[in-house]
């Protein structure tokens, strides 16, 4: 269960720091509880930690996640403008996807921070983080781009599901569905559309085998 008590999303990352309810515990070296603006109007949830951000602590630092980068800067944010996390917080041994258990072990953290964040629009990255919020089966494939409106607690937001950005690391093609869907970010948010900036795609593989990328993308 959540912690109770705590009131600011820092009191809840130290609270949760230590945390043992799934089998990911026994091998992690810490919790990646998420980072960027505790206020965010624009929060994104991709899948899981992998290899880097195990060992950083903080989600999305490798080559999707300097993709990230990029698709925020086309739209004119930055990485301290948002919130990133991920549904599990702890690595799956060799990137492998999220089991059940995993997700329903982690989705309480997850809801407790939306709840604190307030966010007006939740992106999420990848199959399983739209599975998890949505709380249906289409797959990522069908409803990239499409924004629902849902409640988290008691908090109407707006749920824009989008590819994982490391899809384009392995299909060049994605780069392109990936900007058009970011493209509407600032709409969704209420905000001006501000004029594209130049976004160069990373394509190149992840640098190490154990660096590699959950399935589950499309």
């Amino acid at each position: 269960m959540p912690v109770v008590g705590v009131e600011t999303l820092e009191e809840y990352a130290a609270a949760t720091a230590s945390c043992t309810r799934c089998r990911l515990a026994q091998g992690r070296t810490q919790v990646v509880f998420g980072a960027g603006n505790p206020r965010a109007d624009l929060m994104f949830v991709g899948e899981a930690p992998g290899f880097h951000e195990d060992k950083q602590g903080v989600p999305f630092v490798g080559q999707a996640g300097k993709l990230l980068d990029n698709l925020l800067a086309g739209i004119g944010l930055e990485r301290s403008h948002v919130f990133v996390c991920n549904v599990l917080k702890c690595r799956p041994p060799g990137n492998r996807d999220p089991v059940p258990e995993e997700k329903e072990a982690c989705e309480p953290y997850l809801f407790r921070q939306v709840e604190l964040i307030r966010p007006k629009v939740i992106a999420t990255l990848g199959n399983h983080a739209t599975k998890q919020l949505s709380g249906k089966e289409t797959g990522i494939t069908r409803v990239h781009g499409q924004e629902q409106r849902l409640k988290v607690g008691s908090l109407d937001v707006v749920l824009y599901p989008l590819y994982h950005p490391a899809a384009a690391l392995y299909t060049p093609a994605m780069f392109k569905v990936l900007e058009e869907d970011f493209a509407r970010l600032p709409e969704l948010l209420g905000a001006p559309v501000p004029e594209p900036a130049p976004v160069v795609p990373l394509l190149a593989p992840p640098p190490a085998p154990e660096a590699a990328v959950q399935l589950g993308l499309f």
